[in-house]
């Protein structure tokens, strides 16, 4: 992008957390919505892309079904962008005791921090992460985590700022992040991290809806390190509004147990997906199968033994 181009992206940011938040809501909310339906009929890469997704989660749906999961889907992700503008002039604690009113299993977060050693908390790219994070700031007090390095600096600086607002802790990827998240666990702090994706030769290869892709290292590692549990995190739009659930905690004794747990977590989350897709906000690739052939080859899992002998 070039100096101009991130300047006017900036300025748009800008003028969205400024402009929204001062409108009424009900017409926030109808103008995203328009907007939404004009980028559905407008088709671009990443609408195609969120298709492609959920093609994989509702493999029987006739076209006219996915027509209608793909308008709900991008409807709940302007919804996602209305309130991520208008959230730091709202209430916090009213925010707070709505959510809690309708989550699940708190006190499986609370037990995990009885036992001293943290609590890792992943989500996928579903409902509105920064909505769940008030609830996690009214319950736990300030909690850690991540965002990724976004450009223009500025941009970036913004989006760290408002969730800094919020009550959030942020830092940026990269090894610094972990060795801080380390010393949060350590010190019985609560970690949240978006986890259903990472394409690189860092993440680890599991099982989707069927199909190879791979999730963040991080949050096995982590609960290895410091012996942390692993709770799934369900957030998404109920008929009254956002809700939590929190699943049974994964246990992950050491590195070697990485891989099962990762696929645990995938586990849970293709089971929260597919209950309610439209709140899954997943536009980019993500399964193997939808890379370049170069990038499939780079990541392309050695055979096991077992294969490799059945192949000769």
């Amino acid at each position: 992008m070039t100096g101009f181009g991130e300047r006017l992206q900036t300025a748009a940011y800008a003028a969205g957390w400024g402009l929204v938040r001062a409108l009424p809501e009900p017409l926030a909310r109808a103008g995203f919505r328009t907007g939404a339906d004009l980028a559905f009929r407008r088709n671009g890469a990443g609408i195609a892309q969120l298709r492609r997704n959920y093609a994989r989660v509702v493999p029987h749906a006739g076209p006219a079904e996915l027509d209608e999961l793909v308008r709900a889907g991008v409807r709940s992700y302007a919804r996602f962008w209305m309130e991520t503008f208008r959230l730091s002039g709202m209430d916090h604690e009213a925010i707070y005791r709505h959510v809690d009113e309708r989550t699940e299993g708190k006190a499986l977060v609370d037990a995990a921090l009885e036992r001293g050693k943290g609590a890792v908390l992943v989500l996928p790219h579903t409902g509105n992460f920064d909505v769940s994070g008030v609830w996690l700031v009214g319950h736990l007090g300030r909690f850690t985590t991540v965002n990724e390095r976004l450009r223009p600096e500025s941009l970036y600086q913004r989006f760290v700022a408002h969730r800094e607002s919020l009550g959030f802790e942020i830092l940026p990827t990269g090894g610094f992040a972990y060795r801080v998240l380390l010393e949060r666990l350590r010190a019985n702090k609560a970690v949240c991290l978006l986890a259903d994706r990472d394409l690189s030769k860092r993440g680890i290869p599991v099982t989707l809806f069927g199909e190879r892709t791979r999730m963040p290292a991080g949050p096995a590692r982590l609960a290895a390190a410091t012996g942390a549990q692993i709770l799934c995190v369900d957030n998404t739009f109920t008929e009254d509004g956002w809700g939590l659930r929190f699943h049974t905690p994964i246990e992950v004794s050491g590195r070697d147990e990485a891989a099962a747990a990762t696929q645990r977590i995938a586990d849970g989350f293709a089971a929260d997906i597919a209950a309610h897709p439209a709140d899954w906000h997943m536009m980019q690739k993500l399964w193997l199968a939808d890379l370049p052939e170069q990038s499939r080859e780079a990541l392309r899992e050695p055979a096991k033994p077992e294969e490799a002998s059945e192949s000769r």
